[in-house]
């Protein structure tokens, strides 16, 4: 985690790390008739397109029972597209993603999907059309939620969240409209957790979920769902055809509610800037291993001024100056933090602004705790 980053456009900050937004750029109007270049659209040998029932139990029929008792949930989520009349305003069309609606009816997708509307336009399963209105967003956690005017229909009964991190190697379940084919699914595995995805805000998402499912554009919003037919996480993006990425839905249940109740979400803030420490740094800085994260910058004014102590010096090693002489923090609640991945995961699913964080830290060798107060995260402009 990086409280300090430069600020750069959301489609270079994801193209620096590889990473397309799924929903990104995909037109309203976007249908059968996608380029044939589209990579990853047809790969039936990984993901097949039939789920038609086999002998194995654990197979196609498994996925395709899990299919018909969640599908029905899911929506198509259009911003400037067509209405509930077919009528289409003349600004559209603007784009389109997924969604999906929880037990309580509120629909989830993601900001960036309905990016600054007040409006949008879903479409069920089975056709029919309403009219939604986004009553909270999040860009920090790149979540938004939308309230339907009007009844969803009867076979729409509500999706959860899960209660646990997955399982590395779990099987997921991605449901949505990629490249605009409504109600689709892709297989795959839960790849790995805790990963920390780039934002346009200058920080980053927390406790994301890789999966090798297949997720393109059109599949922003939806759920990646398991084989017990629960939300693991919200789609946000996909790197290649095997690397996606998903909002882990322990962040999303944090989140969720506050949107629900107050259109937004307080975010804990500590006011650093950080590097993992890797053996480099161990060795420059006289550690005994590698681990933790070295402070290398506190904001005076935040919660970190005046507790932390930044890196003020640097070592040289061959061609490359060593930071040395900051903080190195190894655990916050006698959780170890071993990376910044770790330490951005604990304070969004840990932690709240107000609360009081007792932090080990290693300062000119010796180890010490000190507490700190979290703050709540500052806005933002968005570029």
């Amino acid at each position: 985690m990086s409280d300090q980053q430069d600020r750069l456009p959301r489609r270079q900050l994801l193209q620096m790390a590889g990473i397309t937004v799924a929903a990104g750029g995909l037109p309203a109007t976007a249908s059968a008739a996608v380029s044939e270049t589209v990579t990853g659209s047809t790969d039936s040998s990984r993901h097949p397109q039939s789920l038609q029932e086999t002998d194995d139990p654990n197979g196609e029929a498994q996925y395709a029972d899990v299919y018909e008792e969640t599908i029905d949930n899911v929506v198509l989520v259009t911003v400037g597209g067509p209405n509930e009349d077919g009528d289409v305003p003349e600004d559209a069309p603007e784009g389109m993603g997924s969604g999906f609606i929880l037990e309580d009816g509120y629909v989830v997708t993601n900001e960036h999907v309905v990016t600054d509307a007040t409006d949008v336009e879903l479409q069920f399963r089975d056709e029919q059309w309403a009219t939604a209105s986004v009553i909270g967003t999040d860009s920090h956690s790149d979540l938004a939620i939308l309230e339907i005017d009007g009844d969803a229909p009867d076979a729409v009964d509500g999706l959860s969240f899960v209660d646990e991190t997955p399982t590395i190697g779990q099987e997921v379940l991605a449901l949505g409209n990629p490249l605009g084919f409504d109600a689709s699914i892709t297989q795959g595995i839960v790849s790995g957790v805790d990963r920390s995805l780039p934002s346009p805000t200058g920080f980053s998402i927390p406790a994301a979920i890789q999966t090798d499912a297949a997720l393109n554009p059109g599949n922003s919003g939806g759920p990646l769902v398991t084989l017990e037919r629960e939300v693991a996480g919200i789609v946000f993006a996909g790197a290649s055809q095997t690397i996606g990425f998903a909002i882990a839905a322990q962040l999303a249940d944090r989140v969720v509610p506050d949107l629900i109740d107050d259109g937004e979400y307080a975010h804990p803030y500590m006011g650093v800037g950080v590097l993992p420490v890797d053996p480099v740094i161990a060795e420059a800085n006289d550690l005994e291993e590698p681990q933790g994260v070295l402070v290398m910058d506190v904001e005076p004014d935040g919660p970190a001024g005046g507790v932390f102590d930044a890196a003020d010096d640097g070592a040289v090693t061959g061609d490359t100056v060593v930071p040395t002489g900051g903080d190195v923090i190894v655990a916050i609640d006698d959780e170890p933090i071993p990376n910044q991945d770790r330490l951005s995961s604990f304070l969004a699913l840990e932690t709240a602004p107000g609360d009081t964080v007792s932090v080990e830290i290693i300062r000119d060798g010796d180890s010490e705790t000190v507490d700190l107060e979290l703050a709540e995260r500052p806005d933002v402009d968005l570029p």
